[in-house]
Formats: C-alpha cells, sequence, structure tokens
C-alpha cells in the first residue's frame, strides 16, 4: 500500500507553521488541506489533548464565523499525533493565503474567556475533555513564537 502525502513528511525536519498538506478536486472545487503545526514533532511535546480538544472548539466555532472565510471553511480538527490540525477550505490557496487568518484565529483562543462553545454533554461526546486555559497557553505560544514572525521556514515543507 502506498503511504498516504502526509506520511511522507520528513517530521524530523519539520517546523511549527502553516503549510499545504494536499489539494483536491471535488465537483470542479479545489480544497485545500492546510498543516496547522503547532509542535514540532518529536522534538517538542505534542499538544496535551483536553487543550487540543479546546482549540479545535473554539478554532471551528471562529472560523465558521468569519465574515470573508466562513463559507470556504470546510473542516477543522486536530491531528492524531496532537501537534497541530488540519484546515481544509475551498479554493485553490497557497500557505501565505491564511496567516492573516490564522492570525486572527489563534488571537481569539488565546485571548478567549468564557464557556467553551459546545463543550456540554449535549453538544459534544467528549465534553469533560476540556482544558481551556490550556488551549490559551498553547495558542498564545504559537501566536507569538510562529505566527507573528511567520518566515518562508514555516510555510513550506522542508524538502
Amino acid at each position: 500500500m502506498n503511504k498516504i502525502p502526509s506520511f511522507t513528511i520528513d517530521h524530523f525536519r519539520l517546523r511549527r507553521g502553516i503549510y499545504v498538506s494536499n489539494k483536491y478536486s471535488v465537483g470542479g472545487e479545489t480544497l485545500t488541506v492546510f498543516d496547522i503545526r503547532m509542535t514540532e514533532p518529536n522534538r517538542q511535546e505534542a499538544v496535551p489533548l483536553p487543550a487540543l480538544h479546546s482549540i479545535e472548539h473554539l478554532a471551528a466555532t471562529y472560523l465558521r464565523n468569519d465574515p470573508e472565510w466562513k463559507d470556504r471553511v470546510i473542516y477543522w480538527g486536530p491531528m492524531g499525533c496532537c501537534t497541530g490540525n488540519y484546515l481544509i477550505l475551498t479554493g485553490d490557496l497557497k500557505s501565505e493565503d491564511i496567516v492573516d487568518l490564522m492570525k486572527a484565529t489563534f488571537s481569539f483562543i488565546a485571548e478567549y474567556e468564557g464557556e467553551i462553545p459546545g463543550a456540554a454533554a449535549r453538544d459534544c461526546g467528549s465534553w469533560r475533555l476540556h482544558d481551556l486555559a490550556g488551549a490559551r497557553e498553547a495558542a498564545g505560544r504559537y501566536l507569538h513564537e510562529v505566527l507573528e514572525v511567520i518566515g518562508d521556514e514555516n510555510l513550506k515543507y522542508p524538502e
């Protein structure tokens, strides 16, 4: 069986950033899959699952309410390895196209106060598995250490 594209990336050299993971053509529309890498695989700790779960709820809510992007959002969700998230948007896009969107998203999470949207037993299959303080801390670190100083090495997968 062939490896899927995301398993062919050199995770020893992968840095935190925003990467185009794949593009798909569906019904004449291009879908762009982004790798929103929050920690360096195998070199930094993964984002703790409760914090990542809260990031998922907050980012998905924010993105689906953003006036400019809401109609292009297909999916936001965590990676199984807990080192980041996948974002799927309609359109043939580049990493640079969503830097400002990710800055706004992670700023929203880093500053969020209140109840986590959808973090109730009626709305979430694992509603107790949340950590708002951890989500705010992880989002703030990614925002300040990566997104605010992002360069080419954080926008293209290592060769």
